[in-house]
């Protein structure tokens, strides 16, 4: 068991990632407590030990337990793993707070940046719950290949090195490996911007583009992405990392994206609701489109990629137009360091 021992975990969101995870877990007979908000999801999981909506591929195992009462799901935990929406972290956190044990640690599985506030996932969880134990699990990870156990790398961020490291152990698997690192603006801001690049990249299989063109934006995309992140304080080699490249070639290039399919459907002329609606789950990256181009803003950091997808989703504008505007930009170094005296041509 990696030398950690039996635990209570709450998991608080039954989504596909949220009961990938708890399969996972349930694995080392760690007590499971997998809180769902509806009372017919929670009741459907219970007796049938199935999720269909989300996730039908998954047995689930008789030492997770189905429920939609927050404080029986929180007693006595010591691992909070959030598997909600970006967006619904905050009322469900004001909801939780009151039954959250202080020494537990929160671990956040979504990848998202909240719209109101511009902030950061482990922000919000400190202006809620200050002072609580958080880490950050991301990388490139579809929850309906980890419920297959089919080899998966994670990282598990966190300013505090121990609590990355009891993650790191609680999780890893033969089929799961993760790794740490203390680089928690990094991997929070690699992974909630790589929906956007994902979402773009769909539109340009939906417009009928080739391999040239999402290879030049998921490259230009990631150079994007570090940008914003390192005025934001992230390390630029995090943006290399799993939950930099990593992830963003896996949201790109895979079926299994919600956000790449969402594109898809935008680029063939879906309307922007009715390709949310067609996925029917949340698309992270049409939220994250709007958070990312105000901190852009707030940052002064140049994002082409983002303010064009900022265009189509919010202000209807073609999305055929936004390839000539990203294609007939001023020309410009591919390296901005490039053209210092330090780096000289050869």
């Amino acid at each position: 068991m990696n030398g950690v021992e039996y635990m209570k975990i709450a998991v608080i969101g039954a989504g596909s990632w949220g009961t990938a995870l708890s399969a996972v877990l349930a694995e080392e007979d760690h007590r499971i407590r997998l809180w769902a908000r509806r009372k017919e999801q929670v009741e459907e999981m219970r007796v049938d030990r199935h999720n269909p909506r989300y996730l039908k591929d998954i047995i689930l195992p008789d030492n997770i337990e189905p429920t939609n009462d927050m404080a029986h799901a929180l007693e006595g935990a010591e691992l909070v793993v959030l598997g909600i929406t970006s967006q619904a972290v905050r009322p469900i956190l004001d909801q939780a707070k009151v039954h959250l044990p202080k020494e537990a640690v929160v671990v956040n599985i979504s990848k998202g940046i909240e719209m109101k506030t511009l902030l950061r996932i482990s922000e919000v969880v400190e202006e809620i719950i200050p002072g609580q134990k958080f880490v950050a699990l991301s990388g490139p990870s579809h929850a309906e290949e980890v419920c297959k156990q089919i080899p998966t790398t994670l990282v598990s961020a966190s300013l505090d090195r121990e609590a990355a490291e009891l993650v790191q152990d609680t999780f890893t698997r033969p089929y799961l490996r993760v790794y740490t690192n203390p680089d928690l603006v990094g991997v929070e801001v690699g992974g909630a911007l790589k929906n956007i690049i994902a979402l773009g990249a769909g539109i340009s299989d939906g417009l009928g583009y080739g391999d040239n063109a999402k290879a030049a934006l998921m490259t230009r995309g990631i150079r994007e992405i570090a940008r914003l992140g390192i005025a934001m304080g992230a390390k630029i080699e995090t943006f290399s990392g799993l939950s930099g490249i990593g992830d963003l070639i896996v949201t790109c290039t895979s079926m299994h994206s919600r956000n790449r399919r969402c594109g898809i459907l935008i680029g063939q002329g879906e309307a922007i609701d009715v390709a949310v609606d067609k996925i029917g789950m949340a698309v992270e990256g049409i939220y994250t489109i709007q958070s990312a181009y105000g901190l852009s803003q707030k940052f002064d950091v140049d994002m082409p990629i983002t303010a064009e997808l900022y265009k189509v989703v919010y202000e209807n504008y073609p999305a055929k137009d936004s390839v000539p505007n990203l294609m007939l930009r001023s020309l410009k170094h591919e390296m901005e360091e490039a053209a210092s005296s330090e780096i000289p041509w050869e």
